[in-house]
């Protein structure tokens, strides 16, 4: 019975997303063809039924709640960073704690998240000392504090514990943030850009990726409503896009000119998509990339800046990796600074600048500190924004501390401020290393081609698959990166992301590697990745 269910409800769905795809052949712009449905389009709802046992979705189910009935949105959205992939190496992770020797491997090397303090990054002290001491004021004015901790983390704890409420860390805040925070992160935007920032456009989050669910939430009407968003792209923009019932409208970056970001491509797709009956909302721009790793030039946001003001399009600025610049013919420069500098102002453009602590050279992602700085919004908008995020009643009070600290840090002449540059500059210099040592070893792989990682802590390499390897990827079922990846994973313990998480032109293979494991950890990666990726190549060679 379970059987002949699950037969019929297959042909159902096949002949439904026949019908769903004929429909928006006609109503959307469509993405690129593909042999496969999963391969190039890795939002597809189709993708799902690959990983899912038609057995486990039958309408006999004892559940109530089924994957028929649940929202069909949420069957749409994927995420690759912790996908199939990782999950498989979570499994191995536990075989190999149950059974020592068991593998080829003694350990699983995890590349595939920027999850910096989990691969043994150290956190900064100052932020511990002031988060320790703002979480337990009541040894502030005790004397053996003066022994352990510095006296400008102390007088620092005191500044915030006197902003907020009930001098106690475990208190609700204003929805927006503890307001004197606010203060010195606008104070803080203001000395990086050159120009003011209002504490009262900064809100607060839990990380940026609430705020970014947050806009998604404000801009997206229904599914005829389109965001455009680079790909490669951070499958969050995909997956909030998905779960809030817009349209992802595809804007591709350049790899053969490191990524680039060209206003013809955005002007494309964005008629592209108007053509097709889609209301483009917003512009979603990385900088420094994520998965890409390249920084945007000062004249190229110029451009980007125009084009959204000539096209009425709002601008969401991922900026997490502001700190994370490893060129020094690069630097960051925020969208803000651009827009400003070049004489628009709150009337003229509508901005949205994301920004985290679990990114930079601190890593605080457990915390959860994030923000957005929303300008460009009628006041009647604004009231609408600081509705939703009073339904959350606010962030968590750790991660607006940690915000706090990352804009305003140490500064001269203060007794934390040589250490503080010291763990900074260690830790953003190993990085440096660490990725030119990975691109370097990508490069010399048969087949494979790395762009250059200016910022954030990844690797895009493209990867050329031979036609054998891509037909025995068919078999399977799964993409040829897909593919690719679990091969490396089962001979290595080595974890990285397929390329078809991000979106990549069709045709072309990629993965995804943070910069991430200890630099002590960085030689085995390259040596298990190179021996793997030899065999693998002679495996399927045509």
């Amino acid at each position: 019975m379970r059987r002949i269910v699950a037969d019929r409800f297959r042909r159902l769905f096949n002949r439904s997303f026949l019908l769903h795809r004929h429909h928006h052949n006609h109503n959307h712009p469509p993405f690129p063809a593909s042999s496969s449905l999963t391969s190039h389009y890795p939002f597809s709802p189709y993708r799902f039924f690959f990983s899912t046992p038609f057995s486990s979705m039958a309408s006999d189910s004892p559940f109530p709640v089924t994957a028929q009935n649940i929202n069909p949105k949420v069957l749409k959205c994927e995420y690759a960073v912790r996908g199939e992939v990782v999950t498989l190496a979570q499994n191995l992770q536990k075989d190999l704690l149950a059974n020592p020797g068991s593998h080829p491997f003694d350990e699983i090397l995890y590349c595939n998240i920027g999850n910096p303090q989990s691969l043994g990054q150290p956190p900064i002290t100052f932020f511990r000392e002031v988060l320790a001491l703002t979480d337990h004021p009541s040894i502030l004015d005790k004397s053996e504090t003066q022994g352990l901790f510095s006296t400008d983390a102390i007088e620092r704890a005191w500044q915030i514990v006197e902003q907020i409420p009930g001098r106690a860390t475990g208190a609700y805040s204003h929805s927006q943030g503890v307001k004197g925070l606010r203060d010195t992160i606008a104070a803080g935007i203001g000395e990086r850009d050159g120009f003011p920032a209002n504490p009262d456009d900064i809100f607060m989050t839990d990380g940026a990726s609430p705020a970014v669910h947050n806009m998604m939430q404000l801009l997206i009407r229904s599914e005829n409503d389109g965001i455009l968003c680079p790909i490669p792209q951070y499958p969050l923009y995909s997956a909030s896009i998905a779960l809030h019932g817009g349209f992802l409208v595809p804007y591709y970056l350049d790899e053969a000119t490191g990524w680039g970001l060209e206003i013809p491509e955005l002007k494309k797709q964005l008629d592209a998509a108007k053509s097709k009956g889609i209301n483009v909302r917003a512009l979603v721009v990385i900088n420094p990339g994520n998965p890409t790793g390249q920084v945007l030039s000062e004249e190229n946001q110029r451009n980007i800046v125009d084009f959204c003001k000539q096209e009425g399009l709002v601008l969401l600025a991922d900026e997490v990796y502001q700190e994370n610049v490893y060129v020094p013919e690069k630097k960051f420069h925020s969208f803000k600074k651009v827009s400003r500098s070049m004489g628009y102002g709150e009337n003229d453009i509508t901005l949205v600048s994301f920004q985290s602590v679990s990114k930079g050279y601190h890593g605080e992602c457990g915390k959860r500190g994030g923000y957005m700085e929303v300008t460009g919004f009628s006041a009647e908008v604004r009231e609408q924004i600081y509705k939703v995020a009073s339904v959350n009643l606010c962030s968590n009070i750790s991660g607006q501390i940690l915000a706090s600290l990352v804009m305003s840090p140490p500064k001269v002449g203060d007794e934390s401020y040589e250490s503080f540059m010291a763990e900074k500059g260690n830790i953003l210099a190993s990085l440096a290393r660490r990725a030119k040592t990975l691109e370097d070893a990508f490069n010399k792989l048969e087949g494979v081609t790395c762009n250059k990682a200016e910022g954030a802590m990844y690797l895009f390499p493209q990867i050329r698959l031979s036609q054998k390897a891509i037909k025995a990827a068919e078999e399977a079922k799964t993409a040829p990166d897909n593919f690719y990846c679990k091969r490396l994973l089962n001979a290595t313990g080595v974890v990285v992301v397929p390329g078809s998480g991000f979106g990549q032109v069709p045709g072309t293979w990629h993965f995804r590697c943070t910069i991430l494991p200890q630099e002590e950890k960085i030689p085995a990666i390259v040596s298990r990745l190179t021996e793997f990726h030899e065999k693998f190549m002679d495996e399927f060679r045509d």
